[in-house]
């Protein structure tokens, strides 16, 4: 992998795609741990934040060397694992997107972050794959409408950016084990599952160490790699076990907590 190349894109581009990481039979099995986590709790984990604090297997994509290797050459040596979340669109479901930058309500002091989304099953136009705007990371933050009305919408708030020029917009397919990385000013949205199979993406969220919440010190985060001289945020605790009942009540509290933080313009 020449990460060097993917690198020189990220920062050109604001995003890379099709990144190989996991062959099939490697995102099969971790397809089948969040469904065998599903059927347990009996409940789509769907945007569900802070799975690495629930369930191993996250918690062990986060990690892999092979994506903190390319993490580190896009935000530094030392990083923090934010949040860890799955997001999932049923067959023949009319959830999507809206365009939009995730930094926009994250109260983060910097945009030292980067975003892996790992596709655990095909993600395709079909299906509803990301569509990312080249270059719009340079702009910085753009303004943001917030609804409450879209329930098909995934995201927290609604939060959509208007008026996007999709005639540049580019449509980011992965095969499951593939991999995009994109940055938080980076404009994307994804159109509606048409597929007869689920759209299954791992989101994972990273941090350079420097960057601090701003909207209150209770904010959680975990070091994965290098050193934390500032320690900005309280440490989570990954899964050991999945779905222990410790596990389960520390996820559900660290959930509010986010969707506070989140929730906040």
């Amino acid at each position: 992998m020449d990460i060097a190349a993917l690198v020189s894109d990220y920062n050109r581009d604001g995003f890379v795609s099709g990144v190989p990481l996991l062959d099939r039979k490697g995102a099969a099995h971790h397809r089948k741990a969040l469904e065998s986590a599903e059927e347990q709790l009996g409940e789509s984990l769907h945007y569900r934040f802070k799975a690495h604090t629930v369930l191993t297997s996250p918690y062990q994509l986060a990690i892999r060397p092979d994506v903190l290797d390319i993490v580190e050459a896009m935000i530094g040596p030392d990083i923090l694992l934010y949040n860890v979340t799955y997001i999932i669109k049923e067959p023949h479901s009319p959830s999507h997107v809206s365009w939009h930058q995730d930094l926009t309500y994250w109260g983060l002091s910097h945009d030292d972050q980067v975003t892996m989304w790992l596709a655990l099953s095909v993600a395709d136009e079909a299906s509803g794959c990301m569509r990312m705007v080249p270059g719009s990371h340079l702009a910085g933050r753009m303004d943001h409408d917030i609804s409450q009305h879209d329930k098909d919408n995934v995201l927290l708030q609604s939060q959509t950016v208007h008026n996007v020029d999709e005639n540049g917009a580019v449509l980011c397919p992965l095969q499951p084990g593939e991999a995009s990385f994109h940055h938080g000013w980076t404009l994307h949205a994804s159109m509606p599952n048409k597929s007869n199979d689920r759209r299954i993406g791992l989101n994972v969220q990273y941090l350079a160490t420097h960057v601090r919440q701003t909207k209150h010190d209770l904010d959680t985060a975990m070091l994965v790699r290098g050193r934390d001289e500032y320690r900005h945020f309280e440490p989570d605790i990954p899964a050991s076990a999945d779905l222990t009942p410790e596990g389960i009540a520390r996820q559900k509290m660290l959930e509010e907590r986010y969707k506070q933080i989140a929730g906040q313009a």
